[in-house]
């Protein structure tokens, strides 16, 4: 069986920058203001101006208003930039119309930056957090502003404006050779010193995820899937079978969303300055994570998936293969991926579940984004690759 063809690489996405707020989520800017004038250290500006929230702001003066823009990439939490008191913070609050608390925990996410402070590098610096939803209708929680670029993936597929020319060969192996590294060293750090310890529980994780995004795809469910409904029976059949106390041992901080559009890189894309979007950070098998990242990794072959996933820039000419992925991150490790398969199958099944759960609210008018329309298609996609590889017993090469 083959694949479609792959799409012409034509440019990758352009590092973020903040836009105006898109209409409909727009913050309370008084009351933020306040907010901040209260509880941020440091904090002397007055409150904010009556104007729009949503207009394009200049650099902030110690005495000018609150000003706020929004990022416009990512397909979750609502992320902007706030221009206050001569700073840039950023702010990330929970999607309009999100149920899963769990997967939107912006107090666990401030928690556990706060204990990665001079631990893991990578981590941005917290600064505050609010759960009073009464303040902006969610909580949120605020941290600095990393510089650098985060690439999106290839544009021009949907008549999406290019971004700039494609990375060299030579770059993107640097790319993909860095990411490997920054989720090497995750795992590696001390939990227990970081007092992360009680963040998870390592005993049975496995077999809780695969029951957990089962159950989370039954409730999100809006069209038939039936390869999705089979990854997550075949999941459930091929748990790994270790003792408890082995669980235990091998557990790491792991990030659960470790994917390249989290990554801010340098301008020469030869390392990782910052990992973002901790939310659903845990103590648990590191396998798993490495598994969630292999989902969003995209090999040459695997044309159609270029035009629906994010990942498409690891299908280009110099990234490391899901294999040479494998491999590199066993040797900085040392740990056995024998039961790859498992995981990878794992990842496409929670990617194609956090997809249905975003297009599940878009179908019921909980947002308003385009850009979910589409997501239906990319879940029966991503069910269709667990099928592959199930059949295929193997992570690369699915539709040769």
């Amino acid at each position: 069986m083959s694949g479609p063809p792959a799409a012409s690489p034509v440019s990758f996405a352009a590092p973020d920058r903040p836009r105006p707020v898109r209409p409909g989520e727009e913050l309370p800017v008084g009351p933020l203001a306040a907010w901040l004038r209260d509880h941020l250290p440091g904090s002397a500006a007055p409150p904010a101006s009556p104007a729009s929230p949503a207009s394009p702001a200049s650099p902030a003066s110690p005495s000018a208003a609150l000003t706020v823009e929004q990022y416009p990439g990512g397909h979750s939490n609502l992320t902007y930039l706030l221009r206050w008191d001569g700073r840039e913070l950023v702010l990330r609050r929970p999607p309009l119309g999100a149920s899963v608390k769990t997967a939107h925990d912006m107090g666990r996410e401030h928690r556990v930056l706060s204990r990665l402070a001079g631990r893991y590098p990578k981590a941005p610096r917290a600064l505050a957090a609010c759960d009073d939803p009464a303040i902006i209708g969610a909580p949120f929680f605020l941290m600095e502003r990393i510089d650098g670029v985060i690439l999106r993936g290839l544009r021009g597929l949907r008549g999406l404006p290019a971004g700039g020319p494609v990375p060299p060969p030579e770059r993107l192996r640097a790319v993909s050779e860095a990411t490997v590294e920054a989720l090497a060293e995750l795992h590696a750090i001390d939990v227990a010193a970081a007092g992360l310890a009680d963040l998870g529980r390592p005993a049975g994780y496995a077999a809780r995820q695969v029951s957990g995004w089962t159950e989370r795809w039954q409730r999100a469910a809006t069209d038939p899937a039936p390869d999705v409904d089979r990854a997550a029976a075949w999941l459930a059949d091929h748990l790994p079978r270790r003792p408890p106390a082995e669980e235990e041992a091998a557990a790491t901080l792991i990030h659960n969303d470790f994917k390249l559009d989290n990554l801010v890189l340098t301008a020469d894309l030869g390392a990782v300055v910052a990992v973002l979007d901790w939310e659903m950070a845990t103590v648990g098998d590191p396998l798993m994570d490495l598994g969630t990242s292999l989902g969003y990794w995209l090999d040459p072959g695997d044309g159609e998936a270029l035009r629906l996933l994010p990942g498409g820039l690891t299908a280009l000419p110099g990234n490391l293969s899901r294999i040479e992925v494998v491999e590199r991150y066993c040797g900085r490790t040392g740990r056995d991926a024998s039961e790859i398969l498992f995981y990878y199958v794992f990842g496409l099944l929670k990617i194609a579940v956090i997809a249905q759960q975003i297009f599940y609210r878009y179908r019921r008018g909980l947002t308003r984004d385009e850009r979910f329309a589409s997501l239906g298609e990319g879940v029966r996609l991503l069910g269709r690759t667990a099928a592959q590889a199930i059949a295929r017993r193997r992570i690369d090469r699915l539709w040769d």
